[in-house]
C-alpha cells in the first residue's frame, strides 16, 4: 500500500504541471498594444488564465516587467490559429481579444499592474 501511495504521489506530481500548462501561452506582439491603461511592448508575451464564461482573468507578463491582469469573457470558438483582435485608437493599437485555437479570449475589463 504504502508503495501504491508514493508512485502514485510521483505521478501526480509530474500531472500538476502538465494541467497548468494548458491554461498558459505564449504569443509574440509584433508591435506593442495596449491594454487597458497599460502598454507592452514587442516581443513574447506570457498569457495566462484563470476561470470561463464571462469570469475570466487574464494576465500577460513580459520578461523584466510587473505583469498586466484584465477580466475577460471566455468564447468558444473554433479560430484554428493563434491570434490578437486589435483597434487602432489616436494612432495605438488597443487590443481587444486574444484568439486560441479552441476559444477566444475577449478583453472586458481595465487592467492593473503587478509589483
Amino acid at each position: 500500500m504504502k508503495r501504491f501511495m508514493g508512485i502514485a504521489l510521483i505521478v501526480g506530481s509530474l500531472t500538476i504541471p502538465a494541467l497548468a500548462a494548458k491554461n498558459s501561452q505564449t504569443l509574440t506582439f509584433t508591435q506593442p498594444e495596449k491594454v487597458g491603461s497599460s502598454l507592452l511592448t514587442a516581443g513574447d508575451v506570457k498569457v495566462s488564465w484563470t476561470g470561463t464564461g464571462s469570469n475570466v482573468q487574464v494576465m500577460l507578463e513580459q520578461k523584466g516587467k510587473a505583469p498586466v491582469t484584465v477580466t475577460a469573457k471566455m468564447v468558444d470558438t473554433k479560430n484554428g490559429h493563434v491570434g490578437l483582435v486589435t483597434d487602432s485608437v489616436n494612432g495605438v493599437d488597443v487590443l481587444q481579444s486574444i484568439q486560441l485555437n479552441s476559444f477566444t479570449l475577449v478583453l472586458t475589463g481595465s487592467s492593473s499592474q503587478g509589483e
